[in-house]
This record gives structure tokens, sequence and C-alpha cells, in this order.
């Protein structure tokens, strides 16, 4: 039973952790897609958040794991919800800077 207890706190702190790594909106947004802001570049193997860059390596990923050419449905679900999580990542940075325009002009 202590074993068990031990191993639940560990658990809360390492998922604290990531939480704490993320900004707010971020973490909801990892919590709710189910992936993470890294896990996500490296399943579409980008290390900056570049829109064209993330959407020329989505179409190849999803292509070449198509089904009918031989492909894993697991894997192209995977490039689907890497690329969600990284277009919510970029949508919340615009609203970020947006914000940002917003209070510099008061």
């Amino acid at each position: 039973m202590r074993a068990l207890r031990q191993e639940f706190a560990a658990s809360r702190a390492a998922a604290d952790a990531r939480g704490r790594s993320e900004r707010p909106q971020s973490a909801a947004a990892s919590r709710i897609i189910g992936i993470s802001l890294q896990e996500a570049q490296q399943i579409l193997n980008v290390s900056n958040l570049n829109q064209e860059e993330i959407q020329k390596n989505y179409d190849h990923l999803f292509k070449v794991n198509d089904k009918s050419v031989g492909g894993s449905f697991y894997l192209q679900s995977k490039v689907v919800r890497a690329k969600e999580r990284l277009d919510e990542e970029l949508r919340i940075r615009a609203k970020d800077e947006k914000e940002k325009g917003w209070k510099a002009e008061t």
C-alpha cells in the first residue's frame, strides 16, 4: 500500500511539473488534445512553430501513412493529433500577441 502511495505521489509531481513548464493555456491544450507540444513537434519533425513547415510535414506524413497505400491508421491519427496540437499552440500564441498589442496601446 505504501508503494502505491509513493507511486501516486511521484506521478502527481511529474504531472504538476509538466503543467508548470507550459503556460496555463498551453497546458490546458495538452490535456484536452492528449498530446504535449514537445511530442507534437517530434511527431511532425518540426523544431519551430512555422505554419508552412508544419503543413508541409503534415501533408507528407498523412499521405505516407494512408491505409490505402499500406500505411498505419494509428500513425496517421497521431499525425492528425500532432497537427491539431500545433495549430492550437499557434492560435494561443497569436492571441497572446494580440493581447500584448492591446495592452501596449492603452
